[in-house]
């Protein structure tokens, strides 16, 4: 099983950043960049099975601990809340906390799984990670999260959605463990996206119409021209801003974006799967964890994908799985009609 290292803003992102007019813009970019390359080569330890005392003993419930790293990279930090502890005076903290919760009730509540890993796997996370670091990331074994630089990027624990994209890094690496490079990667991220904003309007008690859409709202600076990192309603329109540039997400494969940067373009293009779900949600409607929500889980947990699975044959897998649990009805048709109208074939 391979633990790769995702974040949720993406390397061409930074690297953009880096390359800014505005000195502390530029800093807090490259100093980000350093950061998660000392990070993404730092040996994970295998983690422990999940303790059996606590297996069948009721209704699964989360095991969180959150750590402070004090704005150094030592992980995962000093411990600060663990589960069932009350309420700290650092908003971050508690955001963190209530974070890895809405993530673990969706998984349960919607999908009957325990944990990232179907077997209670604690959940950790570490916050105030380095100084002025923009970003978030899993590491195969915990979530990290920095302050951002409040020039760009604000707290990282603000937009639930990105704690819920991470943790799900974890779902995909113990079930269909897609390879993190090109198309598999792209999906990598999608899945993400995509359980991400589940556990946002999961959360919010949100049905498809009422969703945003959107991947890392509330995540910028005032000051930017954006709404959030990612659209999987419009890709390519989540920001346009003078120093964070354009969104360069495609939502059709006549789009694709062929580059060797951002492992073959893994947050890029995420923008077509990413619209495929949105497409197959509001067609059926109601709560997007329902039925659209349930086939993507069915795929991933079902053990047909090979961690190099392209779009093509993950496509395949969706309608194979709406079939299965729906047979022929809606939607099976709904999915059809969304893989075809970003331009992937499933058959």
């Amino acid at each position: 099983m391979t633990s790769p290292f995702c974040t949720i803003v993406p390397p061409h992102l930074l690297e953009h950043l880096a390359a800014s007019g505005n000195p502390a813009v530029a800093a807090a970019a490259r100093r980000t960049l350093i950061a998660d390359a000392s990070a993404r080569t730092a040996r994970v330890l295998p983690r422990a099975a999940a303790d059996p005392d606590g297996a069948g003993a009721g209704p699964a419930a989360p095991r969180r601990t959150i750590y402070d790293a004090e704005r150094r990279t030592d992980l995962p930090g000093v411990k600060v809340r663990e589960e069932g502890g009350e309420a700290t005076g650092d908003a971050t903290v508690n955001r963190a906390y209530a974070g890895l919760g809405a993530t673990f009730a969706l998984f349960r509540d919607a999908f009957g799984r325990d944990s990232m890993d179907g077997a209670g796997l604690p959940l950790l996370a570490t916050v105030h990670y380095d100084e002025k670091y923009g970003n978030a990331f899993w590491n195969g074994e915990q979530m990290v999260f920095g302050d951002g630089d409040d020039e760009i990027f604000l707290d990282f624990t603000l937009p639930v959605d990105v704690i819920g994209h991470e943790l799900a890094h974890g779902f995909t690496q113990y079930t269909a463990n897609l390879e993190y490079f090109s198309q598999s990667g792209a999906l990598n991220e999608s899945v993400s996206d995509v359980f991400g904003s589940l556990v946002k309007q999961h959360a919010l008690g949100q049905s498809v119409e009422q969703a945003d859409w959107l991947i890392g709202e509330g995540l910028f600076h005032p000051d930017v021209e954006g709404t959030a990192l990612r659209s999987m309603k419009a890709p390519g329109t989540a920001y346009d801003d003078d120093v964070l540039g354009k969104d360069p997400q495609p939502a059709h494969m006549d789009d694709y974006v062929r580059t060797g940067r951002d492992n073959g373009g893994v947050h890029i293009n995420s923008g077509i799967p990413n619209h495929a779900f949105y497409l197959v949600a509001t067609e059926l409607g109601g709560n997007a964890w329902d039925r659209a929500g349930q086939i993507w889980y069915d795929v991933m947990t079902g053990g047909t994908l090979a961690p190099e699975t392209r779009f093509a044959e993950f496509a395949a897998a969706t309608v194979a799985a709406a079939k299965a649990r729906y047979g022929d009805a809606a939607e099976i048709q709904a999915v059809m009609k969304a893989w075809a109208a970003v331009g992937v074939p499933t058959d």
